[in-house]
Parts: structure tokens; sequence; C-alpha cells
């Protein structure tokens, strides 16, 4: 089929609910992509982070090829050894607790919700989250997601949530009544621009939940499985979360989502509350179980360590060479550039010379490698994002020291 043929059946017969580059990919290797004429790129920005560990992984790829043709789905009335086995090494690396398995993030978030109306019996259903978070498009997880444009034409929205300034203790401590049942929070906000939630701010958000019997729900749908070089952001906090939310590269290209609850509110949710027809299927887990694995085996978190600082210092090198850089941040490989000029002609420039990231809130370039990226894959990358800020910007406009 001809590359033209396919750009038309998209406009044709899919809704316009995304904008999308124009190119069409048909293989994927690592941090490359390849195109249907052959073009590679080097991606660093796999899937929204889905593919933490680049295109088709071995220990991904031989997880799947070695279920499918045994057993793809089975409902959840009935058992299939790999979701048991995906749950406990879920609670092994993460906190004593239990698991419902959904298909994506935002239902993962949606599941959340409903166990905060379920865990306060009535009486309490208020929701605490941050401006400029982002929690999924559902309309509970719309709701939840403190961004107006995103809200936008989708009136009502769900009631009972509250929003506040993020990294703003102060805030949060106004907001709350006693209707409030629980804090939804983002430790790196992705989609708000890579903005990383204060040491202190954190904990005492786990202290005031702890002495008014709120629940702390954390959102790692794109900080966890390794992208902050902890296996979940939490870990950076020294708290434990009483829920926590994750999806995206927890399945390595596959869909799959999970709520983890504390052991001892696991009873609240019973039989027929809550469901998923395709969560938890054999083939999920078992592509679940391969991350895991290959995170661990492969010292991907030590990676991450090396790896994230030096990508930031030479970015940082960059800022110094173009004032239209104002300033870099994140967390491990989760790092946003925030740029004082709309950052979609450098996005679309680094796009045609090869180099696919990331912009968002406007003026902010999101750059997320898979976590097994490479100095040399760096250095090709900040070779790239040169040049497309020089095209773009001009010639440099700082001397580099």
């Amino acid at each position: 089929m001809k590359a033209n043929a396919i750009f038309q059946e998209y406009n044709d017969h899919i809704l316009l609910t995304y904008t999308r580059m124009p190119a069409i990919f048909v293989k994927g290797k690592g941090s490359v992509l390849t195109d249907i004429h052959g073009k590679k790129y080097l991606d660093f920005f796999p899937g929204w982070g889905v593919s933490n560990l680049g295109h088709c992984h071995p220990k991904v790829m031989g997880a799947v090829r070695d279920q499918i043709g045994k057993l793809i789905h089975i409902p959840n009335n009935l058992y299939n050894p790999y979701q048991a086995k995906l749950a406990k090494e879920l609670v092994r690396i993460a906190f004593e607790g239990k698991i419902f398995f959904c298909n994506s993030g935002a239902e993962a978030v949606e599941t959340a919700i409903k166990f905060v109306r379920m865990y306060g019996e009535g009486k309490r259903h208020e929701i605490i989250t941050t401006i400029n978070s982002f929690h999924g498009r559902t309309m509970g997880a719309l709701t939840a997601t403190g961004q107006d444009k995103h809200q936008k034409g989708f009136m009502p929205l769900v009631p009972g949530f509250k929003y506040v300034p993020f990294n703003d203790l102060n805030a949060l401590k106004a907001s709350l009544t006693p209707q409030t049942a629980a804090i939804v929070l983002e430790l790196v906000q992705g989609e708000g621009g890579i903005n990383v939630a204060a040491k202190e701010y954190v904990q005492a958000i786990r202290q005031i939940c702890n002495d008014k019997k709120i629940l702390m729900i954390v959102d790692e749908i794109q900080t966890g499985m390794a992208r902050t070089g902890e296996i979940f952001a939490y870990k950076h906090y020294g708290i434990t979360p009483d829920v926590m939310c994750l999806a995206k590269a927890l399945g390595g290209g596959l869909p799959i989502g999970a709520m983890i609850v504390k052991k001892e509110l696991a009873d609240i949710f019973k039989p027929g509350m809550h469901g998923s027809t395709f969560a938890g299927s054999p083939l999920v887990c078992k592509a679940a179980l391969g991350v895991i694995k290959a995170i661990y085996a492969e010292k991907i978190m030590k990676n991450v360590k090396a790896q994230g600082p030096y990508l930031v210092e030479k970015l940082n090198e960059l800022k110094s060479k173009y004032d239209i850089i104002k300033e870099v941040r994140g967390l491990g490989l989760m790092i946003g550039v925030e740029l004082t000029i709309e950052a979609e002609a450098i996005f679309k420039e680094c796009f045609a010379r090869g180099l696919i990231i990331n912009c968002t809130q406007g003026n902010v370039l999101r750059i997320m490698p898979a976590l097994n990226v490479t100095r040399r894959q760096i250095n090709k990358a900040i070779h790239i994002l040169d040049g497309a800020m020089a095209a773009v910007a001009g010639q440099p406009q700082k001397v580099s020291s």
C-alpha cells in the first residue's frame, strides 16, 4: 500500500483526534524507528513512555511469542497463572498490597476514583488534584486532570474535585475540608511540562494523609517502571502511597494498566463492584513479566542514573548557546526543556532531521528516550537538536564556554 493511499485512508475513515506527523512507520528496534520509505528515526519519545525498553525488546518479544500460540485471553471469572505471577511481582517491587488489572492509565485512574468513593462510605467524596496535572481522558480521569484546555467542551464534569497549584503546600492545606477523601499526585507532571515535586512537599502530603485518614494516590502511569531511575518515582521521596496507578511502560507495548492498594485497604472492593473485560490477559501479563525481568537483569535503573545526568548536561550545553532555552529540568530520563518561544517549530524540525521528541504546554520540549539509551545515541540526538535550534532560532546567540 502506497503512503499517499494510507494517508487518504486515515482521512476518510479515522476520527481526527490526533495531530499526526507525516510519516508511516513499519518497523522498530531499540531506539530506532523505520518508516515506509526506509528512513530511520532516532526515537527519544517512544510511545509517550510506553516503550521504556525501546521497540520490540527481546525479553518482551520472547514472552509474547511463547504465549500467543497457547492462550491469548480468558475472562476474569477464571484463573490464569501469569496474572497471579505478575501481581506477586508488582507487590514485590512496590509495596505490600493487592492489585486490580485494567487496560490503560485512564482506566487505572477511573478505578482509583471509584475506590475513593467506596472508601468515603458516602460521607467523604472530595478529591484534590493539582493544576497542570494530567490523569487521562475518560470522564473521571479528565475531571481529575487540572487543565481547562482538556476539559473544554465536555462539561458537566464529575463532581467532587478540587485543583491546587503544584508544589504549593499552603494552597493544598487551605483546600482541605471534612469531605476530603483523597489527594491525587503526579510526582513529575509529564504533560504538564516536566514539573518535579519537591521532596518536602510530598512528605508533608503523606503526613497530612496519615493524620486525616485521607488516601494518598500517586499516579505513576508515566513515571513508573524505572523512568526516573527508581522502579517507581515515589521511592525517591521516602514515602509509600496508599494507592498507585500504573500503565504505559508496564506492558512493553501491549495495553495494560493496574491499580495497587495497600493490603489493609484491599477489602473495600467487593465482587461485582468493578471489572474490566480484557484486563490481565495471559498475553499482556506475560509481556509485563518480561518487562520487569529485563529492567532488573539488564540493570536498567543503573543506566538511567548514568545517562539521565549526562543528557541534562548536554542539554545545558545547548542552553549556554541558545537564548531560547530558559530551563532544563527533570528526573532520571524524564526531561523537559522549557523555551522562551513556542516549541512546535523545533519539534517539527527535529522530526524532519530524524529525531522524535515531543512538545507540551506550548513551550516545553519533552524528551524521554528508552531507558537503555546509549551515550552515543544521546550525542546523536543532541547534534540533531542543536541543528534544529540553529535552523529555527538562527545561529547560536551565545558563545559556548
